[in-house]
């Protein structure tokens, strides 16, 4: 690959949508927001290997559930504007496009192929990878596509 050559990651966040839902984060619009108070490590890692134009799917957590949207990192690992504490980072993203079929954890977990899905394995990190079959498997899943 050459110097500067970037392979699109994939990952989901999730928020409880009595704190901060899909419709809030439709409403940012194209200015987007920080995914801030993340306060654990292994996500704001994650967040750090971020890129902007890398996708992620909106998981709603709590009651519902559910994948209900994709959003786009529109800023790199940054500090957290919620504390003064230098540990803390993190990334901007923007609503791109609401699901057609909300895809539920029910529904990952009972598909064979998601087995391995950090949803699955480490459903309580608020911030996670999902590998490129994955990210296929859910968008046909939930009606997009998957680019």
């Amino acid at each position: 690959m050459e110097q500067g050559d970037w392979i699109m990651a994939y990952w989901l966040f999730k928020s409880e949508p009595s704190t901060w839902s899909w419709d809030d984060q439709v409403a940012k619009g194209d200015q987007g927001e920080e995914w801030d108070g993340v306060r654990n490590y292994q996500a704001r890692n994650f967040m750090r290997e971020m890129k902007i134009g890398d996708l992620g799917f909106f998981y709603h957590s709590q009651k519902e559930k559910a994948i209900v949207g994709v959003v786009e990192v529109i800023a790199e690992a940054h500090p957290d504007s919620t504390t003064d504490d230098a540990r803390w980072e993190c990334v901007d993203i923007k609503a791109v496009r609401p699901v057609q079929t909300p895809v539920t954890l029910e529904m990952v977990k009972s598909d064979e192929r998601l087995s391995e899905m950090a949803l699955v394995k480490s459903s309580r990190l608020s911030v996670q990878p999902v590998r490129p079959n994955e990210w296929a498997i859910i968008c046909d899943m939930a009606g997009i596509p998957s680019g």
